[in-house]
């Protein structure tokens, strides 16, 4: 069962799949093994990060991670002062405290990136295994980081869902299970697609719980984008990439105004930049609806609802919209670049915030689906292929890109008033396909495109 709120989850970067889901799951599994009540039996634990998790893990903070989540860390609430501080600790003392006692725990022999093991059921495999004294094996879990943040179980993936519907189980009052029975809800009762939305999201808690942590997610958002345009340097990793968000920043507020059209890119790169550049660092973020794609949507936020009288409702009906988009490729597709690649990626979010965008401007339900339609398709087989395995190039830009495609999208679609010959639905459906025929090397592995071709240091 998914809500808009599971698309767009507070977390730390640099990687929602790479990052905030390993982290997720080495918490679970602390709790896994208290429910077994293991404490005073184990005496080793070993984790594995396979394949796509293994082949770009360093780049992407997976090991740091994996060690926050068995140390307690959270990634909607961690205190990165105080992460950094266990860390340390744990590494110079090779201890873990775990469970009201303390064992030993090498990161260099425990914490394996294991590049030759086959991730079977998704290509973010995590392995945890716990011994006893005698180096026995107590217990054996398998997971997997499926993009965006989402975590899954091994017995999770393989039991197949009993029908197609995305909010089947919560007695919601408009499910559906696709663009086109979305589109069918909102002409039978006469509602925007935001409204259908918040209906749904209306029977897992109380509005004002659901405009809350909206306004939250805007927040955070926001702060992201304030903190990317004052914070100078170099991003962290062997190829040494220079924050441009600051500068860029400078000369759009140097007083001099700029009259030109183009300057619309401008304000866009620079939103988008400044997120992805705090992400790149290691800041906090907003999944959107991954970590590698978190820049778009924000970057239109900012610049189309923030200096609006009506900011803080436009923001609600544009997370709402974009949010029940993004629950489709969810649930039809993936949001997985290990998976898809960066349609899957950059290629969603930017689908997500032509469809945002072309609800606050007045679209219909129609013209909304055609705005997401058209933003994927022109991202359709676009690689994942992050240079060192480094969430920085090409990522920032596309990010940037993928806001000024979002706006294009969205004043294309407002033009049209019938449904265009390609749908949402199949759109959706050809990503998913160009995802499955891709070659693994340009999923997320480092191992193709400008990962081979760029010099790394």
């Amino acid at each position: 069962m998914l809500s808009v709120l599971d698309i767009f989850r507070v977390g730390i970067g640099p990687s929602s799949s790479h990052t905030v889901g390993p982290m997720r799951i080495a918490r679970r599994y602390t709790k896994h093994l208290k429910r077994l009540k293991l404490a005073k039996s184990i005496h080793r634990i070993e984790i594995r990060l396979l394949g796509s998790l293994a082949w770009t893990g360093e780049g992407h903070g997976s090991p740091r991670a994996v060690l926050l989540g068995l140390l307690g860390f959270e990634p909607e609430t961690i205190d990165s002062a105080a992460a950094d501080k266990a860390i340390v600790e744990l590494t110079n003392s090779r201890s873990l405290p775990l469970l009201g006692t303390t064992i030993k725990f090498d990161p260099d022999r425990d914490l394996i990136l294991d590049c030759e093991t086959p991730s079977e059921l998704h290509p973010n495999g995590i392995t945890l295994t716990s011994f006893d004294a005698n180096g026995q094996q107590l217990d054996q879990s398998q997971w997997y980081s499926t993009g965006g943040g989402f975590i899954a179980s091994a017995e999770q993936l393989r039991t197949k869902p009993k029908n197609d519907l995305i909010t089947v189980g919560s007695n919601v009052p408009y499910p559906f299970g696709s663009a086109n029975e979305l589109l069918a809800i909102c002409k039978r009762e006469q509602k925007p697609i935001h409204e259908i939305i918040l209906a749904n999201e209306d029977q897992k808690r109380p509005r004002e719980q659901t405009e809350r942590q909206l306004d939250r997610i805007a927040e955070v958002m926001n702060d992201c984008i304030d903190r990317g345009l004052e914070t100078e340097g170099i991003l962290p990793g062997i190829i040494q990439v220079k924050r441009r968000a600051p500068a860029l920043w400078k000369t759009l507020n140097n007083g001099v105004p700029d009259e030109s059209p183009e300057v619309l890119f401008d304000w866009l790169n620079v939103y988008a930049m400044a997120v992805n550049e705090e992400n790149a660092a290691g800041g906090q973020i907003v999944t959107a609806p991954t970590n590698g794609a978190a820049g778009v949507i924000p970057s239109v936020i900012r610049y189309y609802c923030a200096a609006k009288p009506t900011a803080t409702e436009d923001t609600r009906i544009f997370l709402l919209t974009a949010g029940g988009i993004g629950l489709l490729y969810k649930q039809r597709a993936s949001i997985s670049g290990a998976e898809m690649g960066c349609q899957g990626e950059v290629g969603v979010a930017c689908s997500m915030a032509a469809g945002g965008l072309t609800a606050i401007w007045g679209g219909t339900p129609p013209q909304i689906a055609n705005g997401a339609e058209i933003g994927m398709e022109h991202h359709l087989g676009m690689t994942c292929d992050p240079v060192a395995g480094l969430v920085q190039i090409p990522c920032i830009e596309r990010n940037a890109f993928g806001a000024v495609k979002a706006a294009n999208a969205a004043r294309m679609a407002l033009k049209e008033i019938d449904q265009m010959k390609v749908s949402l639905d199949q759109v959706i459906e050809t990503m998913r396909q160009t995802g499955i025929d891709m070659s693994s090397k340009y999923k997320e592995t480092s191992q193709g495109g400008l990962a081979v071709n760029v010099v790394e240091c």
